[in-house]
């Protein structure tokens, strides 16, 4: 009997798909993986990750359940993932396969793999570190006698953007301490998140450009490494054997929206990630352009690998897709985030609407309603202009909500889940969330903040 294919599974942490070059960008961040997926490769177009940021986006990924299913929404989940779902690595382990996940140990939506392999993923290079444990363990993997499931979760794109040289010059020829330039002056001004800034900017920076350019430049740093990972399973000689998917837990907002350098918000820059599946025993190369959740993931690869896993998954196998088939369509879906904010809210291909059920530190308004096709990048809020609309999607949120509720037989996650700030309550205003919540060494920020001041940057 032939050996099921392997899996090598590529969860790019904080990924945003319009900063891909395989997606349009107009900057060449990810050569190696446009070139890899040119041949027996599917490559999804709209792709979301509708509950954000990573724990809630990776226990979706890893179960084929949507957040009612998971019972999980917020990034600090409290206590393990619910034991009424099973992982892929679960399902896969007890179908013979030998799991292995890179740099994920520990977090509730990661459970299930037999074996968990650490890497230095906060410290610049990480790419680098991630291949020196990598690549050891896929030689490992590739000898024995099972298939495997090699699971990477690269953090390069996760801020800080560390993007060593030449990458960090790569996308960008300015002067980045131009002290004419303001447009960091709001980042610096946002205090729950400034110290944090501050003991990673390079000091006295002042463009905001030069910091996209580093996010950019670690993608492509990150793409060059995962070469070297894709040039190893071919001299193994495993790649027609293996499966190999890359996408992401959710994106990144860059300097959108004034959510600064960081992935809270349900703005499509966070909600939209990339997906693409390549194995020569795909029937079919090209894009799909079905609308996709992060939930079909596992059904669809276990019908790749003809796993039947008897789960009623509440994600889609989409491999009639990936052959050009028509499949049932979802275009319109409930979305999430419990981060630095909590809300919720509903997508459709025309409209997004964004409750926010409780203030939030950025002072936005409690309704948010942008029009996707006037608009796709949601800078104009028309809730005033269309009260009946935003009615409307209310009372499509609030149908789908309450059956799931009676499906699942609990209540939301997202009005349970009451200490997604480790606050254990709602804020009451956003003056309460701006001053509460805070990331970064204060001290070590007080004295970059003298050095910048002596340097004559205003911070203030």
């Amino acid at each position: 009997m032939n050996k099921k294919p392997n899996i090598l599974f590529f969860g790019i942490d904080s990924l945003r798909s319009d900063h891909m070059s395989l997606y349009g960008y107009n900057r060449l961040t990810t050569p190696n993986i446009d070139k890899y997926l040119e041949d027996n490769s599917v490559v999804f177009d709209n792709m979301f990750s509708p509950s954000i940021p990573t724990t809630p986006g990776y226990a979706s990924m890893l179960t084929g359940m949507d957040c009612f299913g998971t019972d999980c929404v917020a990034l600090r989940h409290d206590g393990p993932l619910t034991s009424e779902v099973k992982t892929l690595p679960e399902v896969l382990g007890e179908n013979g396969y030998e799991t292995t996940m890179i740099g994920f140990r520990g977090n509730a939506a990661s459970r299930g793999f037999q074996n968990y392999i650490e890497y230095a993923n906060w410290n610049p290079t990480k790419a680098k570190f991630c291949n020196e444990v990598t690549i050891p363990e896929l030689d490992r993997l590739a000898k024995g006698d099972k298939p495997f499931f090699l699971m990477i979760r690269h953090m390069d794109p996760h801020s800080p953007y560390y993007a060593p040289k030449p990458y960090d010059r790569l996308f960008y020829n300015g002067n980045e301490f131009d002290p004419n330039n303001k447009s960091l002056k709001p980042v610096y001004e946002f205090k729950p998140f400034r110290d944090y800034f501050l003991t990673w900017f390079p000091e006295g920076c002042t463009d905001a450009e030069y910091i996209i350019a580093q996010y950019d430049g670690s993608v492509a740093y990150m793409d060059a490494c995962i070469n070297q990972i894709l040039l190893r399973l071919k001299y193994l000689g495993i790649e027609d054997d293996t499966i190999v998917v890359f996408t992401s837990d959710h994106g990144e907002t860059l300097y959108d929206h004034d959510c600064y350098f960081d992935h809270h918000s349900t703005y499509d820059n966070v909600l939209n990630v990339p997906l693409a599946i390549k194995w020569s025993g795909l029937e079919y190369t090209g894009r799909v352009q079905d609308y996709t959740q992060v939930k079909d993931i596992m059904p669809t690869l276990l019908s790749l690998i003809g796993i039947d896993s008897g789960i009623d998954f509440n994600g889609r196998d989409m491999t009639p897709a990936m052959r050009g088939e028509y499949v049932p369509a979802e275009s319109e879906f409930y979305i999430t985030e419990a981060t630095w904010m909590r809300k919720h809210g509903w997508r459709t291909p025309e409209w997004k609407l964004i409750v926010a059920l409780e203030p939030d530190f950025h002072y936005k308004p409690e309704i948010e309603l942008y029009n996707l096709i006037d608009d796709p990048g949601e800078n104009k809020n028309v809730a005033d202009e269309n009260p009946d609309v935003v009615e409307f999607l209310k009372a499509r949120m609030e149908a789908h909500i309450a059956k799931r509720e009676a499906e699942t037989g609990r209540k939301n996650p997202m009005y349970t889940n009451l200490n997604w700030n480790h606050f254990g309550r709602p804020f009451e205003s956003s003056d309460e969330a701006y001053n509460s919540l805070h990331i970064g060494d204060p001290e070590a920020a007080k004295r970059l903040q003298a050095k910048l001041s002596e340097q004559g940057v205003d911070l203030k």
